[in-house]
């Protein structure tokens, strides 16, 4: 069973993050690179991924590996669902430096055929009201376009 106790966001009152990038690949290629360490690895370049693809499986990407457990990354975190080429969703957790680092929020991916490739559409939703809710808020509102921006990249330097 998929523990969802650590995620205070519910109902149509909580708040979003929208951005989008258009990839230049098809649909499935870009959805396979949220779908696999190794893929995932190669674009973002994390030192380590433990990702594996299926509903409540681990969506860790760790940025520090040699920090103390449960603050490498996204440790904790979860894939919620997919459907292979079109949505990829998981649990997200705020970076160690902010007070809300325990209280998960949820990402969903979709990816939409274009002429000219495909638009990654990333919305980050679960954000309650409140000063530390901005923080985490203000932190991925870049953050998500800077790692967009790498997938981008990479497809574009494939």
């Amino acid at each position: 069973m998929l523990d969802t106790s650590t995620i205070p966001g519910s109902g149509p009152s909580v708040r979003s993050i929208t951005t989008s990038v258009i990839v230049p690949t098809d649909p499935q290629t870009a959805w396979s690179d949220w779908a696999s360490a190794e893929a995932l690895v190669q674009w973002w370049q994390p030192p380590e991924a433990n990702i594996d693809l299926r509903v409540g499986g681990p969506f860790e990407i760790l940025f520090s590996t040699d920090g103390p457990e449960g603050e490498r990354g996204s440790e904790g975190c979860r894939y919620l669902s997919y459907v292979p080429g079109e949505m990829i969703s998981f649990t997200w957790n705020a970076p160690p430096t902010l007070a809300l680092r325990s209280s998960n929020t949820w990402v969903v991916i979709t990816f939409t055929a274009l002429d000219h490739g495909t638009e990654v559409r990333l919305v980050h939703t679960g954000f309650l009201e409140g000063p530390d809710w901005d923080a985490y808020m203000d932190y991925f509102r870049s953050a998500w376009e800077f790692v967009l921006g790498l997938q981008r990249d990479h497809r574009s330097a494939s």
